[in-house]
């Protein structure tokens, strides 16, 4: 059984006044993937004028 069948499995088994509960909770964990993922893909774009050179690759050509 994977993850996600046995999650909806336990989702059936969960009362009706949890629900809420539990969508509130999920809720709280894509945001917080949504955010951690913004500050990297800043980073990348801003520090990728210094990456991709031609000195860059070179450095990094032995590795």
């Amino acid at each position: 059984m994977s993850k996600r069948e046995f999650i909806a499995q336990e989702l059936e088994r969960l009362p009706e006044q949890d629900l809420d509960r539990m969508l509130a909770f999920l809720r709280s964990l894509a945001d917080a993937h949504a955010e951690a993922a913004v500050p990297a893909a800043a980073a990348e774009s801003s520090l990728a004028k210094d990456w991709l050179t031609p000195e860059e690759d070179a450095a990094w050509v032995s590795l």
